[in-house]
């Protein structure tokens, strides 16, 4: 069964798997740290008191286009104002998403955010959560891991779907999670906004999938190739795929630690893995651009935050540099993961039912070595020149606030795979 919900009959008009790492690396770190202290390292019930209402009125419906060219396209949605152009957003109130959702809102857009009934870290919102967190939006309860359903919902809004963004992510990582989320739901979002007339759809990838190594990498990989193709077929219809670099909140897991005094802890020599991390209110920003500018359209976008690339002991200097401390750093040999891999992969053989475990480690070893930047085809090296920078918000910034706040809105959930 699905509901939808209109949250605000007018819309505003005033002119944004890493986490994995911050997950497996942050409680992988934690553990080392405090084993550091004292041992060395070897080498829908509904609420009618609530602010909505059933959405009864229809809105016209957006008839397709019978022309096939990419201009075409553009007369059916990208020549309307944005009060008229109807927005689909899947995984809304994911990390991402509810940014999304609400940079599209300010920016004068109709947004129909896709939710699940219970949402949020395990489940933990209720529809009226859900609908407080998502005010602004008009809100459908549906699913997305079901075609059907998700047909059914969108089309019994009784308006059409002029785009589609998709911020939908596997929460675990984990092999059948991935290939459920990453792959199928989303491309399940895709078939069923087509259905409903969208033109154009943005997805929310992730620059990793340059160098697949992992399940939820090739499951996002395979929905790009299949998205690729949908336009080719039907030139009336176009995509963006948005490839960000690191999130903040995946490496803001040992800010508390050092805050309270233990070591940053790094592997290898702290340069193994540098970033251009970007805030969640700048992708937010990058992605909404990305439905209407023509210059982002059938392109693969590549996008990090402003500045140089940080390697992991650059994010540890400014770290101590705020806190006005002297650096104190824990360099923990690769090696350790490649072990523990190594033990996972062989169990693996007989428990088949630890292949999540086994993978979980091998995301962990990936974002503990990998550069979250734009690998060089010319050289197979990864360039921080050729990623992009977007927004203004810094990493710096973003300790500073952590320092003084905490990391409460940035848990990582069920993406803590250790």
């Amino acid at each position: 069964m699905s509901l939808c919900f209109s949250l605000n009959v007018s819309t505003l008009n005033s002119p944004k798997y890493h986490s994995h790492k911050a997950h497996f690396s942050s409680q992988f770190i934690n553990q080392i740290q405090v084993n550091s202290l004292s041992h060395s390292l070897p080498s829908f019930t509904l609420n009618s008191s609530l602010p909505f209402k059933f959405s009864v009125k229809r809105i016209n419906p957006i008839r397709a286009s019978t022309a096939t060219s990419v201009e075409a396209t553009q007369f059916s949605f990208r020549n309307k104002n944005p009060k008229d152009i109807n927005i689909a957003v899947v995984g809304s109130t994911g990390y991402i998403g509810k940014f999304v959702v609400k940079e599209l809102i300010n920016r004068g857009f109709n947004v129909i955010a896709v939710a699940r009934e219970k949402s949020g870290i395990k489940g933990k919102n209720s529809k009226e959560e859900t609908l407080n967190q998502l005010q602004g939006a008009n809100v459908c309860f549906s699913d997305v891991t079901k075609l059907e359903t998700l047909e059914k919902s969108l089309n019994g809004f009784g308006v059409s779907v002029d785009v589609v963004v998709s911020c939908l992510a596997s929460r675990t990582g984990g092999v059948k999670d991935s290939w459920k989320i990453d792959y199928e739901a989303t491309k399940n979002s895709l078939v069923a906004g087509k259905k409903n007339g969208a033109k154009h759809f943005v997805l929310l990838s992730a620059i990793c999938v340059q160098k697949p190594l992992l399940e939820f990498q090739r499951a996002k990989l395979k929905f790009e190739a299949e998205l690729m193709r949908e336009a080719e077929m039907d030139s009336g219809f176009t995509y963006s795929i948005v490839r960000p670099t690191a999130f903040f909140k995946s490496l803001g897991g040992q800010v508390e630690l050092v805050k309270d005094g233990k070591p940053y802890v790094m592997f290898g020599d702290g340069n193994l893995c540098a970033c251009k991390p970007i805030s969640e209110e700048d992708l937010a920003s990058f992605i909404a651009d990305c439905v209407l500018s023509e210059d982002k359209i059938n392109q693969i976008l590549p996008i990090g935050g402003p500045g140089k690339a940080l390697t992991p002991l650059e994010q540890g200097e400014i770290l101590f540099r705020l806190l006005g401390k002297k650096p104190n750093f824990l360099k923990v040999p690769i090696g350790i993961m490649d072990f523990a891999i190594g033990v996972l992969d062989f169990l693996v053989k007989i428990f088949p039912s630890m292949e999540d475990a086994a993978e979980f480690g091998k995301i962990g070893r990936y974002y503990a070595a990998e550069s979250m930047l734009v690998l060089d085809p010319d050289t197979g090296e990864y360039s921080a020149e050729r990623t992009p920078s977007y927004g203004e918000d810094t990493l710096e910034e973003f300790f500073e606030k952590v320092l003084r706040e905490g990391m409460a809105g940035q848990e990582l959930g069920e993406q803590a795979i250790f």
